[in-house]
């Protein structure tokens, strides 16, 4: 249960309303939570307009599946390259966009330098339709392979930079910045991209196996940055 309440402005405040955020608890309500409403604001409309972002990617990727002409199940065999690299391509959107989704939740603010590091991922995301589509319609050659690991290794390399962006702003010594560690799977990311693209001039296949890797990698369930978001959320008093 939520309420907007007025706020009268003095000298030197920024929030103009307060957002005043009601729970329940065993009790029955616990005492309000006021957030200022601009603070929310600015995470909430990036946080819509990259969602609204991955999901057009997904909708294209989707329509570029090709339907088959006739009715037996043997006409799906040529589609299957398709299929399979569309539903690679869907699990990576799937993991950019959960860990996409907890890292702009532990973000104290948004600032100008986030939006522009939050629109380079996007724009390498953007290119997943075209690179699934070119590898799936030609079964897993050279050429498509690689500029398939290429375009993984870009958007793994703007999600490093958003990243480092959103603890930059918060300090090295944050909750965030110590939950992420070292982070070993995004730095091993990079380089097993980098080896796929150079392995597919060889043998794409396993170039394929590669990516299939990284994937299953990032499946592994990660709750450091949601703890974070779990520990730094507002709490009754």
């Amino acid at each position: 249960m939520r309420a907007v309440l007025p706020h009268r402005r003095r000298a030197g405040d920024c929030p103009p309303y307060l957002i005043v955020k009601l729970e329940r608890n065993h009790r029955g309500i616990a005492p309000p939570q006021v957030l200022p409403l601009n603070y929310r604001m600015e995470k909430n409309r990036l946080e819509a307009f990259s969602d609204g972002v991955l999901a057009i990617i997904i909708t294209i990727m989707v329509l570029g599946l090709q339907v088959p002409i006739g009715s037996d199940i043997t006409v799906l065999k040529p589609l299957l390259p398709g299929f399979l690299t569309y539903a690679l391509s869907f699990v990576y959107l799937g993991i950019y966009w959960n860990n996409h989704h907890h890292l702009l939740k532990a973000a104290h603010k948004v600032n100008g330098v986030m939006m522009w590091a939050n629109l380079h991922l996007l724009f390498w995301l953007s290119l997943f339709p075209f690179v699934t589509g070119w590898m799936g319609e030609n079964h897993f050659t050279t050429m498509p392979t690689a500029l398939y690991g290429a375009v993984m290794l870009l958007a793994a390399i703007a999600y490093y930079i958003l990243q480092s962006v959103i603890v930059a702003q918060q300090g090295l010594d944050s909750k965030l910045a110590r939950s992420i560690g070292r982070d070993f799977k995004g730095k091993l990311s990079p380089v097993l991209y980098a080896v796929a693209i150079a392995t597919a001039f060889f043998r794409p296949w396993i170039s394929c196996s590669l990516y299939v890797l990284v994937a299953l990698m990032w499946l592994i369930p990660d709750r450091r940055i949601e703890r974070v978001v779990d520990e730094s959320g507002p709490r009754p008093h």
